[in-house]
């Protein structure tokens, strides 16, 4: 599928990009430590040429802390997402030093500590400037986004030519596009540890409760314990959420949630899909004021999914999505924040018209 891919996205072609390439220039002496992918899981630490001011909105970004998206980045591992090349540099978490600038920055000085978003924004478009900076049209170079989905998504560190094939941050130094816009100032007393929260899992686990419109007095279901669940459910509790459940299969994520979290928990590991629905609508009669889904694409849970994904007829499964939606009220709300990239079967339309759902994604 990643042969595929490729060959296909060299046949659309490239779209123009606010900077006139998604790639930096590089050090023609200097070189750097980075986190490449190799192949289907296979990364190792190599040394890659340091990448330099490539545009005068650019700065490099020396990073002192990063860190693996437990979601994105095993997907890439896995081999999941189409057209990555082999010596590509991961990550998109990071945070660090400004170390070089370019001519038209002036938000910025050399030496400041800043926190870089994991997707990058133009900041002028028609989508940034009602700050729908995911949709943003111009730092995507990929026609075969734009052609997969019905419009481009904005590039994103570390992930594939299907988003920019923009070097990622797991790395020493990373090129920051439109830095302006991309990087925000970290205060002086907020560690590294705690501000590299801010380029993924906090905003993104706010998004998904947001999306789901979490107010107080709410029943909220979690599906996925992972950072992005795991902070999801602090943040329902503050908005207020009555009761926050969570279900996974991993003993430590299960634990973590109950002790430190203090939520509700489902062990999904000796459970079919209709028990897992069962056991949730014992617990919740009536149903979930909102559900929400941390977990994406790549667990199918019952055999006809199994078969499906192994044998390429679906990409992504929806046994998750349809448990969710059982699940949940009549006229309640659905946060699909898990990846999800391309086509799954048997999705439950059905129940979202007939229970009256809304249904938000991103």
């Amino acid at each position: 599928m990643n042969f595929l891919a490729k060959k296909a996205d060299e046949h659309f072609g490239k779209r123009d990009v606010v900077e006139g390439s998604t790639q930096p220039l590089r050090s023609i002496d200097e070189t750097m430590r980075a986190i490449t992918w190799e192949g289907k899981e296979k990364v190792k630490c190599s040394e890659v040429p340091k990448p330099v001011i490539t545009h005068p909105d650019d700065v490099i970004l020396k990073v002192t802390a990063c860190s693996i998206c437990s979601g994105s980045d095993s997907h890439l591992y896995g081999n999941e997402i189409p057209a990555i090349d082999k010596g590509f540099t991961m990550g998109h978490e990071a945070c660090g030093t400004i170390y070089e600038k370019g001519s038209n920055v002036s938000k910025f000085n050399i030496g400041d500590r800043v926190v870089v978003a994991f997707n990058i924004a133009c900041g002028q478009c028609a989508y940034c400037k009602r700050e729908e900076y995911s949709g943003c049209d111009v730092t995507n170079d990929s026609k075969m986004n734009e052609e997969g989905y019905g419009g481009a998504h904005s590039a994103i560190f570390g992930y594939s030519r299907l988003l920019g094939n923009v070097p990622g941050s797991q790395a020493e130094f990373v090129r920051v596009p439109v830095a302006e816009v991309n990087c925000f100032p970290i205060p002086e007393d907020v560690p590294d540890d705690k501000a590299l929260y801010l380029s993924d899992v906090l905003c993104t686990s706010l998004h998904a409760v947001d999306m789901g419109e979490v107010g107080s007095g709410d029943t909220v279901v979690i599906w996925g314990l992972g950072p992005i669940g795991l902070y999801a459910a602090r943040w329902a509790q503050i908005k207020g959420a009555r009761r926050v459940i969570g279900i996974d299969m991993v003993p430590e994520r299960l634990a973590l949630a109950k002790i430190a979290f203090g939520i509700d928990i489902l062990d999904r590991s000796k459970l079919s899909s209709k028990e897992v629905v069962a056991r949730l609508q014992d617990m919740v009669p009536g149903g979930a004021d909102t559900v929400i889904e941390a977990v994406g694409f790549r667990f199918p849970i019952t055999t006809k999914h199994k078969v499906q994904r192994a044998i390429g007829l679906e990409t992504d499964t929806a046994d998750i999505l349809t448990e969710l939606m059982t699940v949940v009220r009549k006229y309640g709300r659905v946060s699909i924040t898990g990846d999800y990239v391309g086509l799954a079967n048997q999705f439950p339309i059905g129940h979202i018209m007939m229970k009256h759902l809304t249904v938000r994604s991103g």
